[in-house]
């Protein structure tokens, strides 16, 4: 596989080593106001997709929950790959106690996914992006690099075209963005800690590409080891956008799982919820809490998404 850089890096304007970004109630990103084909489609099953040099880089000892998640799998069109999550209950947010929690990561609030989902094993791709778009707007290239540099907006029009090209002539809106919750409750996968391996941080370099050890860009996905359900790269390496509106706080939040949006047309442009951290933020923005946030037209060179495809 061959990479291109451009011989010039330019770090995305959320690079603020060693803590990434805080954010601004007013004049600022958060506006003030917001506080108050031919092809069909083909599901596969598969019970092991990863190739040799994935699985080789994998620790040999997989939790037996990988083990037994792997068997509910599917591969769509185009080789998006992805994992069954079960229904479920999990509090969201970061308790009083944890290390590096922020105020907006609050209060912890007990949610419930009423409905299983699939979510992709890994983050979207750049060859995935490039089937579906036609184009490659990725500042780090390679083709199994995270796709990056794309809005919300820009998603949106990704999963348009993904739904036409895996339904064509339906209606039917297979596959999306997760919500905010269901992304938590996918990375947590059944615990508790700051993150899913635990509450030691020095732990995170195997799970995950940061500013520790990234070398300022993003890497392939699939080279980490995952998270206890199966998933990779959702710590790092890109963050990911969600379709949650950012909102202060939790307080009123929905309790089932689905997405916090304005049922209103907004004045100014909505601010969208990103997680998962990403090469440029440091441990702390990786946690499974951890809440960032951008213009839902912002491009950023740490920024891609995972996919949800719908039961």
């Amino acid at each position: 596989m061959v990479r291109t850089l451009s011989p010039k890096r330019i770090l995305s304007a959320n690079c603020k080593a060693p803590e990434e970004i805080e954010p601004y109630l007013s004049g600022g990103l958060i506006d003030s106001s917001m506080i108050s084909s031919s092809h069909s489609s083909i599901d596969i099953p598969v019970n092991n997709p990863m190739n040799d040099a994935v699985r080789n880089s994998m620790n040999n000892s997989v939790n037996n929950s990988v083990e037994n998640m792997s068997s509910s799998s599917i591969i769509n069109s185009i080789g998006m790959e992805f994992v069954l999550v079960p229904a479920g209950e999990f509090d969201m947010g970061s308790p009083i106690r944890e290390k590096r929690r922020k105020l907006w990561e609050s209060p912890v609030h007990r949610v419930t996914i009423e409905k299983p989902f699939y979510l992709g094993r890994y983050p979207v791709t750049q060859e995935q992006w490039q089937k579906v778009m036609g184009n490659n707007p990725s500042y780090f290239k390679g083709e199994n690099h995270p796709v990056e540099n794309v809005s919300w907006n820009e998603v949106q029009i990704f999963f348009r075209k993904l739904n036409a090209l895996e339904n064509p002539g339906g209606n039917n809106r297979i596959f999306r963005l997760p919500t905010e919750a269901e992304w938590e409750y996918a990375a947590r996968a059944g615990t508790s800690t700051a993150y899913f391996f635990g509450d030691d941080e020095s732990k995170l370099k195997e799970h995950a590409w940061f500013l520790g050890n990234s070398g300022l860009e993003t890497h392939p996905v699939g080279l980490k080891k995952p998270n206890p359900w199966g998933f990779y790269d959702i710590y790092g390496n890109a963050g990911e956008w969600v379709q949650d509106e950012y909102h202060i706080s939790y307080k009123g939040a929905p309790a089932d799982g689905k997405a916090w949006e304005s049922s209103f047309p907004s004045v100014s442009i909505p601010v969208r919820i990103r997680r998962g951290g990403g090469w440029n933020g440091n441990a702390g923005c990786c946690r499974s809490a951890e809440r960032l946030f951008a213009s839902q037209d912002k491009r950023l060179n740490s920024l891609g998404f995972r996919a949800v495809r719908e039961v």
